[in-house]
């Protein structure tokens, strides 16, 4: 976890346009290793690929979504899903690792839209995402806006607002746009309808650029720790308690972190998925009845173990019947 801290290191942070931002370049590591645009490089049984690299023979599939799809917590490239669906549990074809650390719905599917022209055929899209929508909706409506917030937005609004102003003369004063401020956060009925509704929509446009071809696109709800379960391993309970002294975890989420919240996101996100004609998976009821009570699935509450990443793997080959 010191080499991803490193990797996403603020310091060393990778502006992009439209985007906001991106993975570093050319990163090298024992641990995690990106291309010359910036996706993790993943690897099957004998070759390895990525979206910046070289074309794969033939189709591919990709793995888009945010950070557990990317792969935070893993040990190597060759642990992440991608790799170990495109080693053993769905080999039939190449699997590029297209997701995106801390991005939103609207920022995987951007990544998509401005890359995808480097992409040979694509036979599956399974986009492993749904936390982050639902964590930037409890942020102010000036942030949000109209496609949702993206983290650390507050800093961004907060500069382009020093920028203005800059030419701002006495006669306008130093009014403007209120992008944070004492607002209160709504209410989470209001929450979740908004995140389901946002995911929809860029679901919606994945499909529309997809039009035409005969790409399959899933939408997978992430699993989440406390998603899946309510009491951690042994392990897990060390290691989350240690992250909550240096951390406000349950003053920010803990009302979106119990498995009631997951229950109506999910059936929110099934009833959309299914007006649009994409298929939907929500993973953690099925990982609650795969993983044994004490298995150790989580680095940290959002982020998986390599053990934990496999099972996921296997999970999605078997319902997704990726194996054809």
């Amino acid at each position: 976890m010191l080499v991803y801290d490193d990797f996403d290191h603020r310091s060393q942070a990778r502006w992009m346009s439209y985007v906001m931002y991106f993975h570093r370049v050319n990163y090298r590591s024992p641990v995690i290793n990106t291309d010359r645009l910036g996706f993790r490089i993943s690897h099957g049984i004998d070759s390895q690929t990525s979206a910046g690299g070289e074309p794969a023979n033939g189709p591919v599939r990709l793995l888009a979504g945010s950070s557990m799809a990317m792969g935070i917590g893993a040990t190597c490239d060759q642990a992440t899903l991608a790799s170990r669906l495109w080693t053993t549990h769905a080999p039939s074809r190449p699997w590029l690792n297209f997701a995106g650390r801390s991005h939103s719905s609207a920022q995987e599917l951007l990544l998509f839209l401005f890359y995808r022209h480097l992409l040979p055929p694509v036979e599956e899209i399974v986009i492993l995402s749904g936390l982050n929508n639902l964590a930037l909706a409890r942020l102010p409506a000036g942030q949000r806006g109209d496609d949702g917030a993206f983290f650390n937005c507050g800093d961004y609004f907060g500069q382009m607002d020093k920028l203005k102003s800059q030419f701002r003369t006495h006669h306008f004063g130093s009014g403007g746009q209120q992008t944070g401020g004492d607002e209160p956060v709504r209410p989470l009925q209001v929450r979740i309808a908004d995140a389901a509704a946002l995911t929809i929509r860029h679901l919606e446009s994945w499909k529309q650029l997809c039009a035409g071809t005969d790409t399959r696109i899933t939408f997978v709800l992430q699993p989440l720790a406390t998603w899946v379960r309510e009491t951690a391993a042994p392990q897990e309970r060390r290691l989350f308690d240690e992250l909550d002294k240096i951390s406000n975890f349950w003053e920010l989420f803990g009302d979106i972190a119990t498995r009631e919240t997951a229950r109506r996101y999910a059936e929110l996100l099934q009833v959309g998925c299914e007006k649009i004609d994409v298929n939907f998976l929500d993973i953690n009821p099925l990982l609650a009845n795969s993983a044994a009570d004490d298995s150790w699935l989580y680095v940290n509450r959002a982020h998986m173990t390599d053990y934990g990443l496999d099972l996921v793997a296997q999970l999605l080959a078997r319902e997704l019947d990726l194996s054809r």
